[in-house]
């Protein structure tokens, strides 16, 4: 799966849609004009950072972003995962928002001393976690939550949150996220 030429079609179609110039999506989305436009085009690579906030400003799920639109039955196949922290937090999406659903889900893979500080979802969302392997400390409105290997940590997800590896090797979790009455709009 090719992120960036997807980021690059589901952004511009996004801003197209809801009839926005590159300046005014940038006044949305807090994301600069000349980013906005070298995403458009398919000429960098987008951080999680830079694509959560596009997400917010549109008012639309993550996944809508990443993942390609108008598919009906999708088998996915592990492709590139996008990268945070220097590469040591991997994001491989999975499942896209489904408006009947009012979820999407990740992968998440982090290096030792990954770390990623999100930025607080729509209102109302709810983060789902489970952790396969490792040992993360998840930061949700300042408090810090220890999980290992089979544990699992829901919380709202409209605050300031976080995910950090303090094990010595790697850790992966799945991450869902649920709209419910928020959903955005794909």
């Amino acid at each position: 799966m090719d992120v960036t030429r997807i980021v690059a079609e589901n952004v511009r179609r996004i801003r197209e849609e809801k009839k926005l110039t590159l300046d005014g999506a940038a006044a949305l989305t807090g994301v600069s004009r000349s980013m906005l436009a070298q995403l458009e085009k398919g000429e960098v690579n987008p951080t999680i950072s830079v694509l959560w906030k596009i997400a917010n400003g549109y008012k639309v799920s993550f996944t809508t972003l990443v993942e390609p639109q108008d598919r009906q039955v999708a088998l996915l196949r592990q492709g590139e995962p996008l990268r945070e922290d220097e590469g040591r937090y991997l994001n491989y999406p999975v499942f896209a928002f489904d408006e009947q659903k009012l979820f999407e889900t990740y992968r998440i893979v982090l290096q030792p001393a990954g770390s990623l500080t999100a930025q607080p979802h729509l209102k109302g969302a709810e983060e789902y976690l489970t952790v396969f392997q490792g040992t993360l400390e998840i930061t949700v409105a300042g408090e810090v939550f220890r999980l290992e290997k089979g544990d699992s940590l829901r919380f709202r997800a409209d605050v300031a949150h976080g995910y950090r590896n303090v094990g010595p090797g790697e850790a992966s979790m799945s991450m869902l996220i649920y709209y419910g009455t928020t959903a955005p709009r794909p």
